[in-house]
């Protein structure tokens, strides 16, 4: 993400998690953030938004079927967190979500102060 993207990731210390990968696609109508959170069951994925910061959250499923032991995890923190500041110029009380396949996709408009518009000139 450039310095002049609309949204910046913060970085926290809270507790050890994974940094899930975000693709964040600007237009003039707002951003579309895709990010991937496999193995996130829906009622384990949490989104907030307050005071200009978005937070994605999510735990993951790793439960091991019975009398089986791993010898070797290459995903051994159970929950994925990443945290944006979001742009004045993004409308978050308009923040859309849809989950699929692991895959969250956010959409946030710009604010309508932000938005293009037409000026239409008159004729003397």
């Amino acid at each position: 993400m450039s310095e002049n993207s609309p949204v910046k990731k913060q970085n926290t210390r809270d507790e050890a998690a994974l940094l899930p990968p975000v693709d964040v696609v600007e237009d003039a109508s707002g951003i579309t953030l895709y990010a991937d959170l496999p193995g996130v069951p829906r009622d384990k994925l949490q989104l907030q938004v307050e005071a200009g910061t978005l937070t994605i959250e999510g735990e993951i499923d790793l439960a091991m079927p019975g009398g089986i032991e791993s010898s070797h995890a290459e995903v051994s923190l159970p929950r994925y967190r990443r945290v944006f500041s979001l742009s004045k110029e993004l409308d978050s009380s308009m923040v859309g979500a849809e989950f699929s396949q692991g895959v969250l996709k956010l959409t946030i408009p710009k604010a309508e102060h932000a938005q293009p518009r037409k000026i239409d000139v008159k004729v003397l």
